[in-house]
């Protein structure tokens, strides 16, 4: 005890403690604190947020207000989510140009990089739905046959059976899917973009999506070599009952009416 006591009253034994403690309080923070890459993520992520609310300035706030809230002119955008953004913007119905029965889809004035940083913004301001990868609305390996039903069952309505669109009530529309990208289709799925309703992941899940994207690819790729002859319009059964009805029966009309003639003059004669 003795020995232990005159060890404890070394002159050095105050800066051997110190230095041990500074040893194990490094050691910790180098076990605990976040990842260079990380902290580089979170810096690029601020960055994209601060240069998104400077865009959001200039380009939405007359209409959705300051902070996203929404005004008279324009709802709230708080919730609506990467994805409804990287839509509206990308498909340059957003900034709109006039008011209407329906913002109408025209030529795009930002970049990708510039609707990215939007998009950051108007995600910080609450959850919403994300943005998708590649992965998940890539049709590459999707059921072609399961994408047809599902788009007859939850789309045809209105976007008709081969997406060429079709008119709606009160001066709107469901516009045409020819051309429009993978991406873009799948964000309006999870959306609902204006009249259209919303189908998040927990009703409509991911594979789901990719095999209506690859079921619309195949029609559109189909249409230069129809096996049923001459589509119509392929505007589906209501376009193909009309011309069955006007064309087929008038047709039986005038031969019967050209059989009653001939058998009228060959009566007379």
């Amino acid at each position: 005890m003795k020995k232990l006591s005159a060890r404890r009253r070394h002159p050095l034994a105050a800066l051997v403690v110190l230095l041990f403690a500074l040893a194990a309080t490094g050691g910790l923070y180098a076990a605990l604190a976040p990842a260079p890459k990380a902290q580089a993520d979170d810096s690029s992520q601020s960055l994209a947020i601060e240069q998104g609310k400077k865009l959001y300035s200039v380009g939405c706030a007359s209409c959705h207000g300051m902070s996203g809230q929404g005004s008279s002119d324009g709802p709230t955008l708080v919730g609506v989510g990467s994805a409804a953004v990287d839509f509206q913007v990308g498909t340059g119905r957003m900034p709109a140009q006039q008011p209407g029965a329906q913002v109408i889809k025209k030529k795009n004035i930002y970049s990708q990089a510039e609707i990215d940083q939007l998009a950051a913004y108007i995600a910080s301001l609450g959850p919403g739905p994300v943005a998708p990868t590649k992965d998940q609305y890539s049709p590459a390996d999707a059921d072609v046959a399961h994408g047809g039903e599902l788009f007859r069952t939850n789309c045809s309505q209105c976007h008709n059976f081969v997406g060429k669109g079709g008119a709606l009530t009160n001066g709107k529309f469901a516009p045409s899917l020819k051309g429009v990208s993978a991406k873009h289709i799948y964000e309006a799925m999870q959306t609902g973009p204006q009249n259209m309703p919303s189908f998040p992941d927990t009703t409509m899940p991911s594979k789901d999506k990719a095999a209506i994207i690859a079921y619309l690819n195949a029609v559109d790729t189909a249409k230069s070599a129809n096996p049923g002859g001459f589509t119509l319009g392929s505007l589906g059964p209501v376009s193909e009952g009309l011309f069955a009805w006007v064309f087929g029966l008038g047709i039986l009309i005038a031969v019967a009416a050209w059989v009653a003639a001939r058998t009228s003059k060959a009566k007379k004669s």
